[in-house]
């Protein structure tokens, strides 16, 4: 059993086949006594308030509980997106008689530092799913999950958040656009986000982190969640594509670079990842049975769901403007702060 997981993500971690001499059980133990997975959880929780408590300008939060309580309107939303997300594998899979173990969330150290406070959460997987079918429901199951809340999430966060004229962007870390994210602004908030700036609230900024999550792990590669998916769908295709998204993730920095335009250098290091963690995919049990034509078509979306909450440049550096540029900017809440700390903004 490898024990390897990514940071920032929700996936189902690497699994080793067992002998062929190996036959599934047919009923479940019950889970251990999760005292780690409540203790992790809690010890996120208190790292993710941190790091919204830093966002809303709060110095030493832990020596201001009150100045603590400020960071629970990013940290519980952004905590139940990953909850929900991982939920969804874990009752899925208890469903389909697959041994997995409860959640086990990751705290960041310094959330000061690591902006968000986490670097996610995951299940270990302990046995193999029968049929390349069950495959995918466990593995399209934590998105789908997560995106009931992560949506919701940027709808009532963009309600709350503040527009401005676009002169009002402040430089900093700036946030990706995806098609989701894009046509959720353009509804909620009634103008054009190309000539405004817009204070995201940081409801909004924990609903956008889910969108990234999902896409995250929805990767067709290996054997995140998307890579489940793509196994699932393709069968022994798998390995081809997966080669051809690390390429992919090489070049979306490479020709940018080329041409002078935005990129993001974290994929390049997604793709050092993905090829140290691996290509393939362990067969299923059954790995002749196609999917029925109800989960082609459930798939089909998934795929769909990745490609409109991806974003080539999700997160970017940039000066403060000096005048208007006629880019989009959203700026996550920042009030005040009593020291200096990055202030985000989302393009």
């Amino acid at each position: 059993m490898t024990e390897e997981t990514s940071p920032v993500l929700t996936e189902i971690p690497r699994y080793i086949p067992p002998p062929p001499s190996y036959q599934p059980e047919v009923t479940l133990a019950p889970p251990r006594r999760p005292t780690a997975n409540i203790v992790l959880f809690a010890l996120t929780l208190l790292t993710t308030t941190m790091a919204g408590a830093y966002m809303a300008g709060v110095d030493h939060p832990l020596l201001r509980p009150a100045g603590l309580l400020q960071g629970l309107t990013f940290s519980v939303p952004l905590m139940a997106i990953l909850l929900l997300h991982e939920l969804g594998h874990y009752i899925t899979a208890r469903r389909n008689n697959v041994s997995v173990t409860l959640p086990y969330f990751i705290p960041a150290p310094l959330p000061s530092v690591f902006i968000i406070g986490t670097f996610g959460a995951f299940i270990r997987m302990k046995s193999a799913p029968r049929s390349r079918r069950i495959m995918f429901d466990v593995g399209a199951a934590g998105p789908w999950a997560g995106m009931l809340l992560a949506v919701p999430a940027v709808i009532i966060g963009l309600h709350y958040s503040e527009v401005l004229p676009l002169e009002h962007g402040a430089g900093g870390l700036e946030l990706g656009n995806s098609l989701l994210f894009l046509g959720l602004a353009r509804a909620i908030l009634g103008v054009n986000p190309n000539a405004v700036t817009i204070n995201l609230h940081p409801i909004a900024f924990a609903g956008w982190i889910g969108l990234f999550v999902t896409t995250l792990n929805l990767l067709p590669v290996g054997q995140l969640d998307g890579g489940h998916v793509i196994y699932a769908l393709f069968g022994r295709s798998h390995r081809t594509i997966s080669r051809l998204f690390v390429v992919c993730c090489v070049l979306m920095v490479v020709f940018p670079w080329i041409l002078g335009w935005s990129y993001w250098t974290g994929w390049l290091l997604w793709a050092v990842l993905l090829v140290f963690l691996g290509l393939g995919h362990p067969a299923a049990m059954d790995t002749e049975t196609p999917l029925d034509s109800r989960r082609r078509v459930a798939a089909w979306l998934t795929i769909i769901l990745f490609v409109i909450t991806f974003s080539p440049v999700p997160i970017s550096l940039a000066p403060p403007p000096e005048a208007p540029t006629g880019s989009q900017v959203y700026d996550v809440v920042h009030h005040p702060p009593v020291v200096q700390h990055p202030h985000w903004v989302s393009l």
